[in-house]
Formats: C-alpha cells, sequence, structure tokens
C-alpha cells in the first residue's frame, strides 16, 4: 500500500507514519484425537493508522497481547506488515533497515544490544564503530551519558556481571550513543529502583530538549508516561483505542481529581460549585476532601468559591493515576 500524497513541507515534519497497518501471524494448534494441526490466523495488529510529528513525546500502552511490541517491530524493519504502510524518518522501515538503524535508537526490555562477557565500555567502542562515530565523538558522548545515567561505577565491568537495573541503564546509553533522532524505548525502566527510575526519566527529558528528540515509549509503568510523554495513544486488540493529549484523556474519561484543602479556621461544611461534592471532612472540620470532574470546573474556580468562605491554609491536588484510566477503557470495550 502506498502512502497518500502529502506536501513535502508535512512529509518532512513527521517522524513516524503508520496508515491502515495490520500484521498477521498463522497459528497451528492440535486437533483433539488427531496428528493433524489446525491452521488460524491470529491478527496482531488491526488497521492501525498514526502519525508522529518530530519531536512529540509519545507513550504507546495497552496491555499484554495488545500489539504494542509487533507495532514496534515493524517501524524499526525487524517485521514486515501484512498490509498497509509505514514511514519512518521519511524511509522504508525493512528495505532501508541498515540507513534507519543510524538514525534511530531502540531499547527493548528483554533484548540486549551489549555484548555480555565484555566490559560495558567496550561495547561502546564496538558501537561507536558500527554508527561510524570518531574516537573522540563517541567519549565526548559517552561522558555525558555516563554522567546523565550513573554509569561510571560499572563502565569497566562485564556485562554479565551487572544488575538488571545496571543493565537497563546501559542498554539506554547504548541506544542514545549515536544521538539518534527517534529513540524507540520498549519497558525502558523494568528491573529499576524508584531512585534510578527517577534519574533516567530526568535525563531523557534533559536530552530530549537539547536535541529535539522523538521519543516513542511502550510501558507499564505509567509514571514514564506521566513524566516523559505529552500524548498517550492506547491500544486495545490491535487497534488504536485513543490518541491524544494527556489532559483531554482524562478529561474525556470524566476521571474525578480530589483536592484536599486545609482551613484556617473549622468549617463543617463548604458550598461547592455543581460537579464537586466533599468526600470527607477531617481535623475536626480543618481538612475537607473534594472530588470533582469536567473541563469547566478548574482548581482556581474550586478555590474562588472556598475562599469566599473560609480562609485556605493549605492545599494539595491529585490527579487520576493513568493506569486506573487505561483500565476504564478496557472495562468499556475498548474504546473511548
Amino acid at each position: 500500500m502506498n502512502l497518500p500524497e502529502q506536501s513535502s513541507t508535512h512529509s518532512a515534519r513527521l517522524a513516524v507514519e503508520l496508515v491502515r497497518l495490520r500484521r498477521d501471524y498463522v497459528v497451528r494448534s492440535p486437533v483433539a484425537g488427531s496428528r493433524r494441526r489446525r491452521r488460524q490466523v491470529v491478527r496482531a495488529v488491526d488497521d492501525v493508522t498514526l502519525r508522529i510529528d518530530r519531536g512529540e513525546t509519545v507513550g504507546f500502552v495497552g496491555a499484554n497481547g495488545a500489539g504494542k511490541s509487533t507495532t514496534i517491530k515493524m517501524m524499526t524493519g525487524i517485521l514486515q506488515p501484512t498490509s498497509g504502510a509505514v514511514r519512518v524518518l521519511g524511509r522504508d522501515p525493512v528495505p532501508e533497515r541498515r540507513h534507519l538503524a543510524r538514525e534511530i535508537g531502540v531499547v527493548f526490555g528483554q533484548r540486549s544490544q551489549l555484548w555480555w562477557d565484555l566490559p560495558l565500555r567496550d561495547s561502546y567502542r564496538i558501537l561507536g564503530a558500527m554508527h561510524r562515530l570518531t574516537d573522540r565523538a563517541r567519549e565526548q558522548r559517552l561522558e555525558r551519558l555516563a554522567a546523565g545515567l550513573d554509569l561510571g561505577g560499572f563502565l569497566d565491568r562485564p556485562v554479565r556481571q551487572l544488575s538488571l537495573g545496571q543493565r537497563m541503564r546501559g542498554e539506554v546509553a547504548a541506544a542514545l550513543l549515536h544521538s539518534p533522532e527517534l529513540v524507540v524505548l520498549d519497558e525502558p525502566t523494568i528491573g529499576l529502583d524508584m531512585v534510578s527510575k527517577e534519574g533516567l526519566r530526568r535525563f531523557l527529558r534533559e536530552d530530549r530538549a537539547e536535541r529535539g528528540t522523538t521519543l516513542f515509549l511502550t510501558t507499564h509503568d505509567m509514571g514514564d508516561v506521566e513524566r516523559l510523554c505529552n500524548r498517550i495513544v492506547v491500544v486495545n486488540s490491535g487497534t488504536v483505542a485513543y490518541d491524544g493529549a494527556l489532559d483531554s484523556f482524562r478529561e474525556r474519561l470524566g476521571a474525578p481529581r480530589e483536592l484536599v484543602v486545609d482551613l484556617e479556621e473549622p468549617l463543617d461544611v463548604l458550598t461547592l460549585p455543581t460537579a464537586a461534592h466533599t468526600l470527607a471532612v477531617e481535623a475536626g472540620g480543618i481538612r475537607h476532601r473534594i472530588a470533582f470532574s469536567g473541563a469547566e470546573l478548574t482548581v482556581p474556580t474550586l478555590l474562588t468559591a472556598i475562599g469566599s468562605q473560609a480562609a485556605v491554609r493549605d492545599l494539595s491536588l491529585s490527579e487520576p493515576a493513568i493506569e486506573d484510566l487505561v483500565r476504564q477503557i478496557y472495562s468499556r470495550g475498548g474504546r473511548l
């Protein structure tokens, strides 16, 4: 399938373009009481259309078996689509896979691009040569990566001796060594403790801001999506269930937010605007927990109403977890 005609300006702006992308697998299962096997076609990706501008940060989420990894494999040229079209950085991934490899960086959570028996530093020397980096360019980039990802303590240790968390940080550094235009990360924070996760997220934000990199992220850790992405794509059974901004995602599901206010003086009852209600009154009337939803009801509007009745000493706001929102989509049959 050929891509539809577009202006050269629009095409140049796109990092990823998927048009009616489909991928089928043939599965053969035994037939009871027979030596024969039944042939069955399983559709892993079904009519996915997705366009990502250069510089965007996109979280690609869904349950196991939703088609995330298959989509990534077609984007990176590992798999040929059954039908549809895919362009990544202006290239057709399968026939131009070798050229594309110099322009993208990929981390698969369960597949390594590091040499198991060599010191981690030697893997970067090999990868630098594969990407045709000069020694100086490689070492300058590695210095930045080692500092940002805290690799210094184990650069000279064989990869097989690294913990899972250390190896994952090493994998991310390997994907970023050649300063790719597009970074595809599949479960990049697997095996990391909370401190290491936050450090990795911070570095990815800083490095992307410096270089204008496009980020495509699949993960089961919704903290990754919330801290790294400004757009979320939810897939279910190989189809796109939602594609849009994170804030709009919350609003369309009507998920309530929670505002906790501490008042200067006790007050048993607060009169609140429509679409807001008090969940609890605590600490002798000092603390009020308030649930509210809807795009028309904002925090300033709510605080104005509360401020007309009592002085506010402190407040905090809790947003609904993205993971809970994704679960709501699945409970609705996989569509929003």
